[in-house]
């Protein structure tokens, strides 16, 4: 066997697996789900976005709120804070997961659905290293998640623990958007960090303001943290 082929054979591998491991991002048209308390789906958008893992399966549905209450129009980070015009315990959507997930710590997501909530990494010894950003989405089982209203950290962290069945709340990694938004659905390869994560557009609520603004993110979905 030439080395020649070899080497042609190791890179249509390769190729091959960088096609099964790319995720994608689509529009999806279905209605959120009907588990949802009537206080939650009320303030979601109709439609939503849908991952599909690398050979295009479903993993998880994500519904984003139609106004998201902010403290003013974005205005860029604050120190360690991507998104500080969001409160802490917010809700901002809610997630429907396919098949299993995980978490960025790793942690199990199993399928069903779950509300997503604002938060912050918590400034201790305990999170030192974890992340270059303090900014998360925490998940609650929607059975048990059924008032918009800001949820206390204390019982966010809680329920949210309760969600992933551990000690540690269940978290999303954010991270910010591109600078030049693409003009269609798309995920976005960490290669440092080795996530994939939904570039979404968050409509928030601002006071003063008639028309809600819009807050582009990046929610990771999947990759952990493995240092």
């Amino acid at each position: 066997m030439s080395l020649r082929f070899l080497a042609v054979l190791a890179l249509g591998m390769a190729s091959t697996a960088a096609a099964q491991d790319a995720y994608k991002l689509e529009k999806l048209a279905d209605a959120p789900p009907a588990e949802l308390a009537p206080a939650i789906k009320e303030t979601l958008q109709a439609g939503g976005h849908r991952v599909l893992d690398g050979q295009g399966a479903p993993l998880v549905d994500v519904w984003l709120r139609k106004a998201t209450p902010a403290s003013g129009a974005p205005d860029g980070p604050k120190g360690a804070i991507l998104y500080p015009v969001l409160a802490e315990g917010e809700l901002i959507g809610v997630a429907k997961y396919a098949a299993e997930g995980y978490d960025y710590r790793d942690q199990s997501i199993v399928p069903g659905v779950y509300t997503l909530r604002y938060g912050l990494q918590p400034v201790n010894g305990d999170h030192l290293g974890v992340s270059v950003n303090r900014d998360y989405v925490l998940l609650v089982l929607a059975a048990k998640d059924t008032d918009a209203a800001v949820l206390d950290r204390k019982k966010l962290e809680k329920q949210s623990a309760e969600a992933v069945g551990t000690t540690h709340p269940g978290v999303l990694l954010l991270l910010a958007a591109p600078e030049k938004l693409p003009e269609g659905p798309t995920m976005i390869h960490d290669e440092g960090l080795n996530t994939w994560g939904a570039i979404l557009t968050l409509p928030l609520q601002v006071e003063g303001q008639a028309d809600a603004v819009p807050l582009p993110l990046q929610l990771t979905v999947v990759g952990a943290k493995t240092d």
